[in-house]
C-alpha cells in the first residue's frame, strides 16, 4: 500500500506541468539594403530615377510605329518586377481618356481578391505630372499600380508584380520596398 501511495504522489508531482502546445508558424524577417538612386539614361520620351536594387532595365517598343514603350526594371533580389508602360498622347486628346479609363479599370479588376485599395492622388505641377498611386491590399497578383501625365503628350502607367504565389502576408516586406521605388519613379518623373 505504501509503494502505491508512494507511486501516485510521485507521478502526481511530475505529472503537473505546462501543456506542450505547437509554436505557430513564422516568416522571415525580411530587411533590404537603404535604397539608392540613379537616373536611368534611356532612350525614352521621359527620364526617371531608379534604384540600383533594379539590376536589370529591359525597353521595348510595345507597337512599331507607334510612340509606345515597355520598360521592365527587375528586381531578382525581392523576386519581382515593375512593369512600366510608357504610351503618346495624340495631339486631339482622344486617347488620354481611354488611357486613364484603362489604368483605372486594371486596378479595380483586383477588387474581387483585394482587401483594401487606396488610391492616393498625385500632382507636381512644377514639374507638369499628374497620377494616382494604388496600393492593392490582399492576396492579389498585383500589390500597386501608378499613372502619372502631362494632360497634353504623354501617359506613363505602371504595375507590381511578383515571382511567387500571392501570399500577402509574406511578400508585404518586398510589397512595401517597392512601392517606394514606384512613389520615387513618380516623383522624379520628367517629360522629354
Amino acid at each position: 500500500m505504501i509503494k502505491k501511495l508512494c507511486a501516485v504522489i510521485i507521478l502526481c508531482c511530475f505529472s503537473c506541468g505546462e501543456d506542450y502546445v505547437p509554436k505557430p508558424k513564422a516568416f522571415l524577417r525580411l530587411e533590404y539594403p537603404q535604397a539608392k538612386y540613379i537616373d536611368a539614361n534611356l532612350e525614352l520620351p521621359f527620364a526617371f530615377e531608379v534604384n540600383m536594387l533594379a539590376t536589370e532595365v529591359d525597353v521595348k517598343q510595345v507597337q512599331s510605329g507607334t510612340e509606345s514603350y515597355g520598360v521592365n526594371l527587375e528586381y531578382p533580389a525581392l523576386k519581382g518586377t515593375i512593369f512600366l508602360t510608357y504610351k503618346a498622347v495624340e495631339g486631339n486628346k482622344n486617347n488620354l481618356l481611354s488611357f486613364l479609363r484603362d489604368a483605372q479599370n486594371f486596378t479595380q479588376k483586383h477588387t474581387i481578391k483585394a482587401d483594401e485599395i487606396p488610391v492616393t492622388p498625385y500632382e507636381n505641377s512644377q514639374r507638369k505630372v499628374y497620377g494616382a498611386f494604388a496600393e492593392v491590399k490582399g492576396d492579389v497578383a498585383s500589390q500597386a499600380q501608378f499613372y502619372v501625365t502631362d494632360s497634353v503628350n504623354h501617359f506613363l502607367t505602371g504595375s507590381l508584380y511578383f515571382y511567387a504565389k500571392p501570399n500577402y502576408d509574406s511578400i508585404l516586406p518586398a510589397a512595401n520596398y517597392l512601392q517606394k521605388d514606384i512613389r520615387h519613379i513618380m516623383e522624379t518623373i520628367r517629360w522629354k
